[in-house]
């Protein structure tokens, strides 16, 4: 038997999308998911019936899609699946205005961490998947590239939790935002441990 490896034909890289457009959630709760969303991303219908929406923010003709399914369980966590979708905002006054607007329609974060390349905000909707609100931390994608092949970002991959009252504080103070957005040093922290899917 020969011990000749064959190689295989190179394969041309598949052409990349242009953007990711939008996300549909299939759910057996559709007036609170609908309300939810609503709330969270001042969204607006765009079309809506007793089984669908479509909810725009921004200049996309629609960026949440959510169908009303009858028959539908929330998967237990942890279990394969989408784990989180994220939304940036542009700086630290817009993520703690949202912030604060949120906590007005008792929605509040589950977790807020400083993950080096982004400080962010993890929050529930009505169904448990799990948002995440985010500012980048870097000037640039070239930066938070760098950050994230770093050694610094081995060994401590998660970040540094906050007190989200306590960044409202100092983005309020007039603190640098530099300064405020720099992850404090809290020793090794591996990956992970979920956060808790209650409370």
């Amino acid at each position: 038997m020969s011990s000749v490896t064959q190689t295989q034909p190179q394969r041309p890289k598949v052409l990349s999308p242009k953007k990711l457009a939008h996300v549909v959630l299939r759910t057996n709760n559709f007036s609170a998911m609908v309300q939810f969303y609503k709330d969270f991303l001042g969204a607006r219908s765009e079309y809506e019936n007793d089984r669908a929406a479509f909810l725009a923010y921004d200049e996309e003709h629609h960026r949440i899609g959510i169908f009303a399914f009858e028959h539908v369980e929330v998967p237990k966590i942890p279990s394969p699946g989408l784990e989180h979708i994220a939304f940036t905002f542009d700086n630290l006054d817009d993520l703690v205005t949202a912030y604060e607007q949120r906590k007005e329609y008792n929605i509040r974060p589950f977790w807020s961490v400083n993950h080096g390349a982004t400080t962010s905000m993890y929050y529930r909707d009505p169904d448990g998947n799990r948002l995440e609100s985010q500012v980048d931390n870097f000037e640039n994608n070239e930066e938070a590239t760098a950050y994230v092949r770093s050694e610094t970002y081995d060994k401590n991959p998660i970040g540094a939790d906050f007190d989200p009252e306590e960044l409202v504080r100092r983005v309020r103070s007039g603190e640098d935002h530099k300064a405020i957005k720099r992850m404090p040093d809290v020793g090794p922290r591996g990956f992970p441990t979920l956060p808790p899917t209650t409370g």
